[in-house]
């Protein structure tokens, strides 16, 4: 009973860590990892076993064919459909979560999603349409497609491979297909009927006004007697002393952005950014004159030179928990970043001090080349306009031709997924579809230790009989209800979970305790770790309960109700939908 309540308070303890967001998730599993071999819960052998589970190694493996996918345009490419048949809100709607919701069959959700953000802001802005119309079905098709294959989503093959472990045998390629179809459909139809009336309609507005620049950028004239004169910026140390950053300078003949080495004259005028307390004190300290008549718009920071630009922090992104100024972002990226917003509002704190996070938004001011390099960047997502063709276009027969034969060859049961998987990845090296740094890069490693440091978590819930005292407790309280009711418990404590912590984790959790419970009651498990699978891959009641609704949460300006409000709906479809057809397709 030691070891029980040792794993329980283990649980516990994770679950809170995961739901609190106070660590990174990754930082999470590796702390429960750490825990359960210091407890003697699971051997060293058991706790590094997620790092050779099948699951693991085969969910790196897809990032690798889904970056494949992406850099030669084959992802792009089914994107520029959106341009040409989105002719108004319906159809435009209709082909979005229909292209969005078919890639995600076959590649990583948020990849699909990172490819087609900024094709979607570019058509909602060429069809005068609010982007909030289109972001939240954007997100939600990408799980719908998610849960038609086997590798559809990194959840799915998880699943699976607690399966195995337990003796129950693997999924196979479309095994989820049927179910999976239906809930698509069913998700497609709630849009196109219900679901748009629902979303809000906010339009976008000029950036500097979505960021609320107004308050922090003002232009300050250089007055007679100001110790300014003759300095440079970096002489007269604004930037330190003041904590102000200096946007451009104007003068008769001048017109300079960043200026650190022309000389101020008299007359000098300088569009500055800065707290207003700050701004105050530099107008003291050096003789300066406010421009009480400056309205600050996009065109006052643009011109043929320089650009303002959104960009969005994707999942894979190395700048995760890391501020602008250990990136040396001004200098490495020449560009200087002006605000920053998460969640839909701007943050007020100093810049330079913000720990960066999924979906994060940032203005930035740069030139057309420094926007271009930043585009090519697998750090962010650029959501400027649409991109310009790859350069790797004749090699999009032989990705599309890769994935085609992994997802073949796994489906004829010919070799196992994760050999199809593997193998495709070298040939996507050897086809040159990918560099091998890409190929490297690629993975998103958050994901990886995630499951490396979790699943003997898992492990340690069977081992020491924990989930099989949760599971008995749990039939306890449903009171002989039958397996229905438990598999009904089941998707929904699952969905519960999923929605406030990652959805990997939530599985995790989840999965042993189903195949206890299917023990007890003397069925087979399959069923109850089929509600497991879809529960924890379809998560829309909240904008953290999966990474892609976190990815549009700011940038369609949603509040949190609009997750609620379109969400719950859809997620109480889907439990009808589970608790009607997974008995039907996996009898117990």
């Amino acid at each position: 009973m030691l070891e029980i309540f040792l794993v329980l308070t283990i649980l516990v303890g994770a679950v809170i860590l995961f739901v609190s967001e106070k660590f990174p998730v990754d930082l999470v599993a590796f702390m429960v990892l750490g825990a359960l071999l210091v407890c003697g819960l699971v051997t060293p052998e058991e706790g590094i076993s997620g790092f050779s589970n099948p699951a693991t190694v085969t969910v790196a493996a897809m990032f690798v064919l889904s970056a494949g996918l992406q850099r030669t345009g084959a992802v792009a490419t089914v994107g520029q459909l959106l341009i040409r048949f989105g002719r108004n809100h319906f159809m435009a709607l209709l082909v979005i979560m229909a292209a969005v919701g078919l890639m995600s069959a076959f590649i990583n959700n948020t990849a699909a999603v990172a490819v087609f953000l900024p094709l979607v802001m570019a058509l909602a802005a060429k069809r005068k349409i609010a982007a909030s119309k289109f972001l939240i079905p954007l997100s939600y098709a990408s799980q719908f497609g998610g849960v038609c294959t086997l590798i559809g989503t990194s959840t799915n093959l998880l699943v699976s491979a607690i399966s195995q472990q337990a003796g129950y045998g693997a999924f196979s390629m479309f095994e989820f297909s049927r179910l999976g179809l239906i809930m698509f459909a069913a998700g497609f139809t709630y849009f196109l009927l219900v679901g748009r009336w629902l979303l809000p309609e906010r339009q976008a507005q000029e950036l500097t006004a979505t960021y609320e620049l107004g308050e922090y950028i003002a232009e300050m004239r250089v007055m007679e007697g100001s110790p300014l004169i003759g300095k440079t910026v970096m002489e007269s140390n604004l930037g330190t002393e003041h904590d102000v950053t200096i946007l451009r300078l104007l003068d008769e003949e001048r017109r300079v952005w960043a200026p650190y080495r022309q000389r101020l004259r008299e007359g000098s005028v300088l569009l500055v950014r800065g707290r207003l307390s700050e701004l105050m004190e530099l107008k003291k300290a050096d003789h300066l004159e406010l421009n009480a008549e400056f309205e600050l718009r996009d065109a006052s920071l643009e011109d043929e030179d320089m650009k303002l630009v959104q960009v969005l922090v994707p999942p894979h992104s190395r700048l995760l928990g890391r501020t602008l100024k250990d990136t040396y972002f001004r200098h490495r990226y020449n560009a200087l970043v002006l605000a920053i917003q998460r969640r839909g509002a701007p943050l007020r704190e100093k810049l330079n001090a913000v720990r960066l996070q999924v979906g994060d938004a940032l203005l930035i001011m740069a030139a057309q080349k420094d926007i271009d390099q930043l585009r090519a960047d697998d750090d962010f997502i650029v959501l400027e306009e649409v991109p310009e063709p790859s350069l790797r276009s004749r090699k999009v027969p032989f990705a599309i031709g890769i994935v085609a034969a992994v997802v073949g060859v796994a489906a004829l049961n010919i070799l196992p997924i994760l050999v199809t998987a593997l193998l495709g990845c070298v040939a996507m090296v050897l086809t040159r579809c990918l560099t091998l740094e890409e190929a490297q890069k690629s993975v998103d490693w958050t994901v990886i230790f995630l499951l490396g440091g979790i699943l003997p978590l898992g492990i340690a819930m069977e081992k020491t009989g924990t989930a099989q005292w949760l599971a008995g407790q749990a039939l306890q309280l449903a009171g002989g209800l039958g397996p229905i009711a438990v598999l009904a418990v089941i998707y929904l404590l699952t969905a519960l979970l999923t929605e406030c912590m990652s959805n990997n984790a939530s599985a995790v959790l989840l999965a042993p305790i189903a195949i206890a419970s299917a023990v007890n009651l003397g069925i087979d498990p399959k069923p109850l770790l089929m509600a497991v699978t879809f529960a924890a891959s379809t998560s829309f009641a909240t904008p953290v309960g999966y990474q892609t609704n976190a990815m549009v949460y700011g940038l369609g300006g949603y509040k949190y109700i609009d997750y609620i409000k379109v969400g719950v709906p859809l997620n109480l479809i889907f439990w009808v939908l589970a608790i009607l057809f997974i008995p039907m397709f996996w009898p117990f």
